[in-house]
């Protein structure tokens, strides 16, 4: 099992629940991160950040695979739809 966290320092860690381990350093935002979330399947985590980002990133490699700009508010919350 793995937990996602936000962070100032404009990072996404992905943590082994069960080691306490950060598994994954995710870089991309250029400020920091507010909300995170994973994908109902697992695959997808999602983050939103102060720099007016939401960033999708794949949860087994760590990359960012699609960045979506938001409309100069910044920070938002991310929720993935059931479907």
């Amino acid at each position: 099992r793995r937990l996602a966290s936000g962070s100032g320092d404009k990072t996404v860690r992905l943590w082994d629940v069960e080691t306490g381990a950060c598994v994954s350093t995710l870089e991309g935002h250029g400020r920091g991160v507010e909300c995170v979330c994973f994908s109902p399947e697992g695959r997808l985590v999602a983050s939103s950040s102060y720099d007016d980002t939401v960033r999708l990133w794949d949860a087994e490699t760590g990359a960012c695979v699609k960045t979506l700009e938001e409309n100069g508010r910044g920070g938002k919350s991310v929720c993935f739809s059931p479907d």
